[in-house]
């Protein structure tokens, strides 16, 4: 791994996006990795797999602290709240879609959160709050507060729902049918205060998120596009197109730190770098399998990871670079 004031220090530019290769490899999964979530101010982070397990990560050491197994619901999508050993996660058993507040130092359910009648698909938590997001199968988005099991508003949508929160949890998008929906999360039941196209896409949403100044924000979709637009006009910055995506699948991608570049997936499993100015493939990474990884990127650092059948941390490797080579 590569020293922690080394990742905070490095400015991402394409060179370095470009040395970037798998550091840390957990290889013991032997399963698809579902879903991936950094706590924004410790070093932990944590994984969903179809092995009905939690695993929860030191990142400074690349090191595994805990798995939890959750054998009776499944596990399919999994967030920090504000606690670094308190996460909230979606079932994936076929006949309990509820989402449930787990304690992962004691293994204790906090609170269970009935309301969806199918499959969660989308779960975006306000930073710094107590609120968060789901979106499912069913077609309605729903908006919790993790103090109360019951939810606390109902939006009603036509088509698979992706949903998120902005970075100061004041406003959260939510996308499908070729729109994103710009709702105040104060007066979300005013409805949406800003429709926006994404330029014809009218495939299934996958994922929206914003980059976290908030001033970008992207959409996936099932054909195998991630859209950026400026969140504020509404604005097409961009257009990547990957392989397409199976229907039971999800093309994720995520923002850099400082919001220049986006890592998505494809439905090929494979990796790839864009330039979110230029509009152009910095660099990309062969998969293991065909599954188009789960991927995030670690906060305020240059290192972003994915999982498919395994873990990867992926890191500069600096002996790439003559600046930093000489340097060292």
């Amino acid at each position: 791994m590569v020293e922690r004031e080394d990742r905070v220090s490095l400015e991402l530019s394409e060179e370095i996006i470009q040395s970037m290769e798998p550091g840390a490899v957990f290889r013991d999964y032997n399963c698809r990795i579902s879903s991936i979530d950094f706590h924004k101010t410790s070093t932990c982070m944590v994984t969903a797999s179809d092995d009905d397990s939690i695993r929860l990560y030191d990142v400074a050491s690349a090191t595994c602290l805990k798995t939890i197994n959750s054998k009776k619901y499944g596990v399919d999508l999994v967030c920090f709240t504000s606690h670094p050993t308190t996460v909230i996660y979606s079932s994936r058993n076929g006949w309990d879609d509820s989402l449930r507040l787990l304690s992962l130092h004691d293994n204790k359910y906090l609170r269970y959160f009935k309301g969806h009648h199918d499959r969660v698909v989308s779960l975006s938590l306000c930073s710094g709050g107590e609120c968060f997001i789901s979106g499912s199968l069913d077609r309605t988005v729903l908006l919790w507060d993790q103090r109360v099991e019951k939810c606390q508003g109902l939006l009603r949508v036509q088509g698979r729902p992706a949903a998120a929160y902005d970075d100061q949890g004041l406003v959260f998008a939510i996308a499908f049918g070729g729109y994103i929906r710009m709702f105040d999360a104060r007066m979300y039941e005013k409805g949406p205060f800003e429709i926006f196209s994404v330029g014809g896409d009218l495939s299934e949403a996958n994922v929206v998120k914003f980059s976290n100044d908030g001033r970008l924000m992207l959409l996936t979709t099932m054909d195998g596009f991630i859209h950026v637009l400026d969140s504020f006009r509404g604005t097409l910055l961009s257009t990547f197109s990957v392989k397409p995506v199976a229907a039971e699948s999800t093309l994720d991608a995520t923002f850099s730190p400082e919001g220049m570049f986006v890592v998505s997936g494809s439905g090929d499993g494979s990796t790839h770098a864009w330039g979110v100015r230029s509009g152009k493939q910095v660099h990309s990474w062969m998969g293991i399998g065909s599954e188009p990884p789960v991927i995030k990127w670690a906060p305020g650092s240059p290192m972003f990871v994915t999982g498919s059948s395994e873990l990867a941390f992926v890191i500069p490797d600096l002996s790439k670079l003559p600046a930093y080579a000489i340097r060292k």
